[in-house]
């Protein structure tokens, strides 16, 4: 993990000169693993963000806007009871290790003075914040480990605190960069840089390809091959760790793809990867952490919301998957129907030759002109009379099967489409009030239970609202029931409407305003607009129908959002989210 001990040092040295004698103000819990406490000094506020998710646990200042829930978790009203007007007296890292300890005097239910420690644990999968009471003991923590969890280390209320093992590496703090290039080259194995993260505490794996791409000239080494030259410039490069691991100022640097997508991160500058990559530098550790995170942890924490919302669906669609592939075999058994009837009037034509007790009728089919003879099963108990009846009555039977199988099947074709346009629409939800219009648009077609006051008018979201370069509005639905109302009630005829071509997106209309001509500009930022909310958002080259709204149909008795639509026109285009953005509104 880029977030390594060296680069929280930076982090701690930041949260001592900003907080220390600052009181704790405000708690909150936005998400299952993420808390976010506010302080409160004579320089105003500050916000600290800290996680224990696997995949981004971390802690740093934030300025990111974090929507919270109207019911804060257990764990959250805990904090705000021991913590509430605390006031941070010490930030504590355990060596280079990546757990940093704050620590507050409180006041207890007794009036006395207290310390309570919130100790945040930056380990991959095993990431965790406890709140640990002044006897050592934890008070309780944002993840519960028990035994069945961690045969090694548990946290739970109750127990004692203690640290994770000390790891058997050389700290930068108590050696020279001469001394920690000859203890790796000499007892290094294998590829330098993964020497260099097995040997050195606190420095992550691109610092220490870094610090191998400088020494080695970009060569692909072993520790122990280095040339005097080279162990020369490793031990150079390792000048660089040892100062910062020591409080000087680092170089924070976020690396990027040359899409500007956001990959790693680094207490130092990073040219091992060219041209390659991006690099952009950053004033301080908690603004580059800030920065890096912040679409991804919207996408993390709108995930742990919505996940029940994405399991119920995924088990909807799997039920009605299930279902058709059943129907669809039996439809296939009733193509077979048309021999059922021939057999009836081959028996009525034969019905002189035919007696009761007969298990077999073998007769001429003067359906086929060479008059085959076939054999036709029958049932001794009946007579051929009867016989002809069963086999028409089987016959009917198929017919009307198949009619019922045909509707059956395609109305569980168009709620496998409607339930894949609902689950496209809950990944890309950016807060709590699109998951909830979602919840009631579900509830409102029966695949969820009502929450709350049902008396009570659910809020009316607007919908996404962009500008175009030439002035054109364009707006996007959140929801299915969204995209409905703005397409069937609140557009006008000579109003376009955008959606990419058999796949699930919302509806965008761009608003004509009596205009004829559209510039080509308009239409196409339209149709980005429109890919960019789909699930083809993150592909290229994607198909987008557009089309005017009085070509656009609702499908009678259709989920929300289902319509049909002709006379249209199809753009070839890649959704460009940066464009996206800087149109959007609101």
């Amino acid at each position: 993990m880029a977030l390594d001990g060296i680069y929280l040092s930076g982090i701690a040295q930041e949260i001592r000169q900003t907080l220390l004698g600052t009181k704790v103000d405000r708690i909150y819990q936005p998400s299952r693993e993420e808390l976010v406490v506010t302080f409160r000094g004579r320089a105003g506020s500050h916000k600290l963000l800290l996680s224990a998710s696997a995949n981004s646990a971390r802690i740093h200042f934030t300025q990111m806007k974090l929507e919270n829930p109207a019911q804060p978790p257990m764990f959250c009203m805990l904090l705000r009871k021991h913590l509430s007007a605390g006031r941070l007296v010490e930030v504590r890292q355990q060596g280079l290790d990546r757990i940093l300890s704050l620590e507050f005097e409180c006041i207890n239910e007794l009036g006395d003075r207290v310390i309570n420690r919130l100790v945040t644990e930056i380990m991959g999968r095993h990431s965790n914040v406890a709140l640990v009471g002044p006897d050592g003991r934890i008070i309780d923590a944002i993840k519960r480990v028990d035994a069945t969890m961690s045969s090694v280390r548990q946290m739970l209320p109750g127990m004692t605190y203690q640290l994770p093992p000390s790891q058997d590496k050389l700290d930068p703090r108590e050696h020279t960069s001469r001394e920690l290039a000859q203890q790796i080259c000499q007892a290094g194995r294998g590829e330098l840089s993964k020497a260099l993260v097995a040997g050195i505490q606190g420095i992550s794996p691109i610092v220490a390809r870094e610090v191998a791409h400088f020494a080695t000239r970009g060569q692909d080494l072993g520790a122990q091959d280095l040339t005097a030259d080279q162990q020369d410039r490793l031990a150079f490069a390792l000048g660089w760790v040892v100062d910062v691991a020591n409080g000087k100022p680092g170089h924070p640097t976020m690396v990027l793809d040359l899409d500007g997508r956001p990959k790693d991160l680094a207490f130092l500058e990073i040219h091992q990867y060219g041209t390659a990559r991006i690099t952009r530098p950053y004033e301080g550790y908690s603004q580059l952490l800030d920065a890096f995170y912040r679409e991804q942890g919207q996408v993390e924490r709108m995930k742990q919301r919505s996940h029940d919302l994405l399991k119920l669906l995924v088990n909807a669609t799997e039920r009605i998957a299930r279902k058709l592939a059943v129907q669809r075999q039996e439809l296939e058994q009733s193509a077979d129907r048309e021999h059922l009837r021939i057999c009836g009037d081959l028996l009525n034509a034969n019905l002189y030759a035919l007696q009761k007790g007969d298990r077999v009728a073998r007769v001429q089919n003067f359906y086929e002109e060479e008059l085959p003879e076939v054999e036709i099963p029958l049932d001794p108990r009946l007579t051929p009379a009867q016989n002809a009846q069963k086999y028409y009555s089987e016959y009917k039977k198929a017919d009307t099967a198949e009619k019922m199988l045909r509707k059956l099947i395609q109305e569980g074709e168009q709620e496998l489409e409607y339930l894949d346009s609902v689950f496209d629409s809950v990944t890309r939800t950016t807060n709590e009030r699109e998951l909830t219009a979602i919840r009631q648009e579900l509830a409102q077609q029966g695949y969820v239970r009502s929450r709350g006051n049902q008396s009570k008018k659910p809020e009316r979201l607007p919908p996404h609202r962009y500008v175009t370069d030439d002035g054109f509005v364009v707006l996007s639905g959140r929801n299915n029931l969204q995209n409905d109302r703005l397409t069937m009630r609140e557009s006008r005829n000579y109003d376009l409407w955008f959606h990419t071509q058999k796949i699930p997106g919302s509806h965008t209309i761009l608003l004509t305003q009596g205009q004829e001509e559209i510039p080509n500009r308009s239409l196409e930022q339209a149709a980005i607009i429109a890919a960019a909310n789909s699930k083809a958002r993150d592909s290229s080259l994607v198909p987008v129908d557009y089309t005017y709204i009085k070509n656009v149909k609702k499908i009678p008795g259709a989920k929300p959002g289902m319509v049909t639509y002709d006379r249209y026109q199809t753009a070839i285009v890649t959704p460009d989210l940066d464009l996206v953005q800087r149109l959007q509104q609101e």
